[in-house]
């Protein structure tokens, strides 16, 4: 029986491995053998979730036609792996993918690090920071006093509780935007409301349009719904969205669903002006493409001369071709899972309708809890405190990383949680292995990407301050110099995953 769920053809194999960059050999740095590169290369896919587990790799002489290597390359690098316990094989049904005995299978996702870990390894893989408090506390007492009425009910909400929705209604029309109770549903966190919307608007096979790079773990549902992810390339810098490129996409290849984070881009912190999204709003309605907005970065500026432009929603008034998404999870905190969606009355059904055969609702303790918080100014006061975290944070990591790796390159966004770093030549899912090794954990640029783009990219979040994020970029530092050195992917496997 084959030990193998999927499989992964030729082609697909060296593009992927023709996507991981390498850094020009300087003098005397001493290449590896061509089998050794190559099984670094297999096994950086793994490790990166690039190539699922289990899956099947093409036959030798396959491989080497489409990598125009001889064949005893191909099967010199597959013994590599077999011996290093990343491939297994049987005679008559191949060889798969494997990870070693005893180390957890590598997630394609950014899940935080278990917390027994925190000590050892410095966490830059998940763009979160703590709690604020007093107020998460205030705010989950505030919750209890108000349960006891709910506690007598079924307690069964799927489109959220009455008193949240008509509160973030009344938040919307205080924008600008005039919002009924009946235009919001309530969700399980930004990601519940995505999934929700993308299975009801999006099925197996329909075509996504998505900027790239963008957030990694929603490209990953999105895979995992079956999509066909049409990427959309950023302007250069934080200037937002390059309008033609957007034009031609909705045009050429009409795509079902459209995904963009207008407000503090992930991962590039880039900002649309309004002109920018009535436009994108203007070409997707003249292509019949429902546009998501994201809008969970939006209330994250940092300097306090930002402007914000008005929601993309604004440009939508008859509120047929803009879906929002708002969250607590990136303005309050990563563990109050509320989000919420804002759209026309029938869509909202839909999406309610639907989710009896999803997860019912969302907790209503928690939905207290925020409406509390919104309720009694306690959310201002919170997320305040969140800019004034995040922007120290974020001049600290700059200074850092510009002192440490002065030939990296990246500019300084206004708002959001994330700085989107070109590495100056150095491959992302080398320096993400290597930086396993020396104590700091990064995402590579190829998360947030499709097809292996991005690779010689990392993200850094603005979740470390202070003397940390100066040991963070001393650690990253030290990562860049194995790389550097050929000893990123070579020997013996990382203690952990990236995740």
């Amino acid at each position: 029986m084959a030990q193998w769920t999927s499989a992964v053809g030729p082609a697909q194999l060296a593009r992927l491995l023709n996507s991981q960059q390498e850094r020009p050999a300087g003098p005397g740095t001493r290449r590896p053998p061509a089998y050794r590169a190559l099984a670094d290369g297999i096994r950086l896919l793994v490790l990166e979730g690039r190539i699922p587990v289990a899956a099947r790799l093409p036959a030798e002489r396959e491989l080497a036609l489409s990598l125009t290597v001889s064949r005893t390359t191909v099967a010199a690098a597959y013994e590599a792996l077999r011996g290093e316990g990343f491939l297994e094989s049987r005679r008559g049904a191949g060889s798969w993918t494997a990870v070693p005995a005893g180390n957890p299978l590598p997630a394609r996702g950014l899940e935080p690090l278990p917390p027994e870990t925190l000590g050892s390894m410095i966490d830059l893989g998940c763009a979160a920071l703590p709690a604020p408090e007093p107020w998460l506390t205030r705010a989950v007492q505030g919750a209890l006093e108000e349960l006891p009425p709910y506690a007598h009910t079924h307690g069964d909400y799927p489109a959220g509780l009455p008193a949240l929705r008509s509160m973030i209604a009344e938040r919307y029309t205080a924008r600008g935007i005039p919002t009924m109770p009946e235009q919001i549903m309530v969700t399980t966190g930004a990601m519940g409301a995505i999934d929700a919307i993308c299975h009801l608007f999006a099925g197996r096979g329909e075509r996504i349009a998505v900027e790239s790079p963008s957030y990694a773990n929603i490209l990953q549902l999105m895979r995992e719904a079956g999509a066909r992810l049409v990427p959309v390339a950023m302007a250069e810098g934080l200037t937002g969205w390059d309008m033609d490129r957007w034009r031609q996409v909705l045009r050429d290849a009409a795509p079902r669903i459209a995904y963009v984070v207008a407000d503090f881009h992930n991962p590039t912190g880039a900002l649309a002006d309004e002109d920018q999204r009535r436009r994108l709003v203007d070409a997707a309605r003249s292509a019949g493409t429902v546009l998501i907005a994201d809008e969970t970065m939006s209330e994250l500026w940092l300097d306090p001369d930002v402007l914000m432009p008005k929601p993309v929603c604004a440009f939508d008034p008859a509120g047929s071709t803009v879906i929002t998404v708002g969250s607590a999870s990136k303005a309050f905190w990563a563990g109050m899972r509320i989000g919420w969606v804002r759209a026309a009355p029938d869509v909202i059904r839909s999406l309610v309708a639907a989710r009896a055969y999803a997860d019912l609702g969302t907790p209503v303790l928690e939905q207290l809890a925020v409406n509390w918080l919104f309720g009694t100014g306690g959310w201002e006061q919170a997320v305040e405190v969140r800019r004034e975290q995040a922007r120290e944070n974020r001049d600290a990591l700059v200074a850092a990383v510009r002192r440490e790796l002065p030939g990296w390159e990246f500019e300084v966004p206004r708002g959001g949680l994330t700085l989107w770093v070109r590495t100056g030549g150095l491959s992302g899912s080398r320096l993400a292995e290597a930086g396993e090794r020396v104590g700091v954990r990064v995402p590579s640029g190829p998360r947030f990407g499709v097809d292996g783009a991005f690779e010689g990219y990392v993200r850094l979040p603005f979740t470390v301050g202070g003397a940390v994020a100066e040991e963070a970029a001393v650690r990253l530092a030290a990562a860049a110099r194995i790389v550097e050195e050929g000893g990123a992917g070579a020997g013996e496997a990382p203690r952990t995953f990236v995740a």
